[in-house]
């Protein structure tokens, strides 16, 4: 550290039980601060169609027509989702599955201790207490740095400007999720330029369009894992049905992986960029993905999950867009097997496809895939405001860096 920083701390930081803060800052419990009130039930038969939102421990579960709390607010979840913290601009129902904060101090401003309850992640109490649930004595208890209320307030006008553009890219999202929808829904069942059309057994189709299984267009093949289960880390990774998303993504960040010498050994399961993805049991069954590219050198997949590979007549590309459209996953519902669901290869193989021209195909797949990679675009910039928003939170509510009011 050098003299002119250090110097610094010691002119404009002191020393607390709970760490170096600024000077002008004090040290309080929460429970000096505000209560936490108990929400009120409200049955979904009991709740009247209105413009005041319900809220549950997890976000808004309804609407009402009349409320209970007077906006803007904080509810806080006090079971369920035990320690969440979500802000309400109006007024209000705050369930009795929840807290929902009454200030005892003016010197609070409310958007900032939102903030500062976010940071403190009162979810981590539930493990303090032997019945779940969130105790409000232990959040009570709890001691905070506690800006001048100037400070506060300058601190959450920055952190709420960062919100704010996290809503935009959400509704940008939103909206080019809905355009997905409806472009996947024209091209795929009236294709690009077509005035003859004909009726089959998967609906009304253009009249040069083919009908095919996908067993005749495409290999389909499954994988396993080691005895020994899966790594924690290693160099080929092993895709099971939790990594891929219900948006068509692979979570890499969440993988598995399998030694070099299991992966040698596999006939098959052995995953190419390109390929498709799906889900073959559980809940999610018939969750699919499109492999765009491959962050490991070696990659397979593991026995819930299906691998499918088009043969020539077919895009493979094109092919995962039918698969994950309205009509490939209706056939899939309809083939599930036993209480948790489940599919078999020979179900997969019988699924009823209709397939353009190859030209068409590679246009229609183009066309959807410029959608996808605007929506992955979007959510890359919208994790990257997060995380410059958990940065911020993380020195401007602890006072490591200071803001002009």
């Amino acid at each position: 550290m050098s003299g002119f920083k250090e110097k610094e701390i010691l002119q404009n930081y002191k020393q607390t039980e709970i760490g170096r803060i600024p000077k002008e800052w004090k040290v309080m419990k929460l429970g000096e601060l505000f209560y936490l009130e108990y929400g009120k039930g409200l049955t979904e038969k009991k709740r009247e169609n209105g413009e005041y939102p319900v809220y549950g421990s997890n976000g808004i579960v309804g609407y009402h027509s009349r409320y209970i709390v007077k906006g803007p607010g904080i509810i806080v979840g006090r079971k369920g989702t035990i320690g969440s913290i979500t802000w309400s601009n109006n007024n209000f129902w705050s369930i009795d599955t929840t807290y929902y904060i009454l200030l005892k101090k003016p010197e609070i401003d409310l958007k900032w201790l939102f903030y500062k309850l976010l940071l403190l992640k009162l979810e981590r109490l539930n493990m303090a207490t032997g019945t779940p649930g969130l105790n409000r004595d232990l959040v009570y208890r709890l001691k905070i740095h506690l800006p001048p209320l100037p400070e506060q307030r300058k601190i959450a006008e920055i952190l709420s400007t960062v919100d704010r553009a996290i809503e935009k890219v959400d509704s940008a999202i939103a909206k080019t999720e809905q355009l997905k929808k409806g472009l996947m829904q024209e091209l795929l069942t009236k294709g690009i330029g077509h005035k003859e059309f004909k009726d089959t057994e998967i609906g009304r189709i253009p009249r040069k369009w083919e009908i095919s299984k996908l067993g005749n267009v495409a290999d389909i093949e499954t994988g396993k894992r080691d005895k020994g289960g899966c790594l924690s880390e290693g160099v080929v990774a092993s895709i099971g049905g939790e990594h891929i998303d219900l948006n068509g993504n692979i979570l890499w960040d969440r993988m598995k992986f399998i030694t070099e010498s299991f992966y040698k050994t596999l006939k098959q399961g052995k995953v190419k960029s390109g390929d498709i993805l799906m889900v073959k049991d559980g809940a999610t069954t018939g969750k699919a993905c499109f492999v765009r590219n491959l962050p490991y050198e070696k990659v397979a997949i593991n026995e819930h999950v299906f691998l499918i590979r088009s043969k020539k007549e077919v895009i493979n590309e094109f092919l995962f867009y039918i698969l994950f459209s309205k009509v490939g996953q209706t056939q899939i519902k309809i083939r599930f097997h036993g209480l948790i669901g489940g599919i078999k290869r020979g179900d997969i193989k019988s699924l009823t496809l209709h397939l353009p021209p190859l030209p068409e195909q590679q246009k229609i797949a183009e066309i959807l895939s410029t959608v996808d990679r605007k929506i992955e675009l979007l959510r890359e910039k919208k994790e990257r405001l997060e995380r410059v928003e958990k940065g911020l939170m993380n020195v401007l509510l602890t006072g490591k860096k200071r803001v002009k009011y």
